[in-house]
């Protein structure tokens, strides 16, 4: 499977089979590059596809697909699926969107496909980390799904993730010397400590330590205006969910992937969840999925 992209189909009652199909019949991979993890009576309740994939079949009763639905049973089949492509130990993971709700009541209390993708892949330390990407413009979430009040940032996390992220792009993308650019984590980054001191207490040194080991990244700049400048830089570093992801999604839509990295395989989904107010009804768009599998396709 070495060589393979595996593929998820998500929530069984959510968007993710169907966009799955037609991504898969729009951009036509060969048959030889990919593995479906999913199961047969979901993918043909939702569509049909052009070729004969291979499908690695995940126990699921057709009477348990509910188009719009939050079950326990579609948790435990979201779960069991990318559990299963983490065993296969494919060149790249592709993931339709999954229900947190649904996963809960399955009794499996991860936040989102990134924790249990850590959980499966992670060895000697590694820490699955978050890469939203739009073409050129890329976001990396230095804190990922918890609420706001709960976000803590050490100098040591900040040096850790962002190294991870110098990794990937010097090894995964080949770029020798990246340009990274910090978001300030207070408004107006914090004014000289005047609304907030975590800039010049956390941020500040975490910079000139990382510049010390050779990397470009900028002090930390107010959020607010810094994405207008995305181009200028090869990814911006957000302190927290929101702060990254309203700018992107805002300006990319559905063409925003969702890259794990950090793990010895890449991961991608589209930037969008499991649209359950339009499942089964054979309207979602499936641009997000597209874009996830030619991500990984040219990598």
């Amino acid at each position: 499977m070495k060589d393979k992209i595996i593929i998820t189909t998500g929530d069984p009652n959510g968007i993710g089979a169907e966009i799955t199909l037609k991504a898969l019949n729009k951009i036509d991979l060969p048959v030889s590059d990919v593995v479906i993890v999913s199961n047969s009576e979901i993918i043909n309740f939702y569509g049909k596809l052009n070729k004969n994939y291979e499908i690695i079949e995940v126990p699921y009763k057709k009477s348990d697909i509910l188009p719009g639905k939050v079950t326990a049973q579609a948790g435990e089949f979201s779960y069991m699926s990318l559990k299963k492509a983490c065993e296969l130990k494919g060149r790249a993971i592709v993931t339709a969107p999954v229900a947190k709700k649904a996963l809960h009541l399955a009794g499996h209390n991860f936040n989102g496909q990134t924790e249990i993708l850590q959980e499966y892949l992670s060895y000697d330390g590694q820490l699955a980390e978050m890469l939203f990407v739009s073409g050129n413009f890329r976001v990396l979430l230095l804190t990922r799904h918890c609420a706001l009040k709960e976000v803590v940032l050490t100098k040591e996390l900040v040096v850790e993730k962002v190294t991870t992220l110098y990794r990937f792009f010097t090894e995964k993308l080949r770029i020798s010397e990246p340009k990274f650019a910090l978001c300030g984590f207070n408004p107006h980054s914090g004014e000289d400590g005047i609304l907030g001191r975590e800039e010049i207490e956390i941020l500040q040194p975490a910079v000139e330590f990382l510049r010390q080991r050779g990397i470009n990244i900028s002090k930390p700049l107010p959020a607010d205006t810094l994405f207008a400048k995305y181009f200028d830089y090869d990814c911006i570093i957000a302190n927290y969910h929101d702060q990254g992801l309203i700018p992107i999604k805002t300006l990319a839509g559905l063409k925003t992937v969702n890259m794990t990295i950090g793990l010895d395989v890449i991961r991608t989904s589209p930037g969008h969840g499991t649209a359950f107010d339009i499942a089964g009804k054979n309207i979602a768009d499936e641009t997000g999925m597209v874009q996830a599998m030619n991500t990984v396709r040219f990598l």
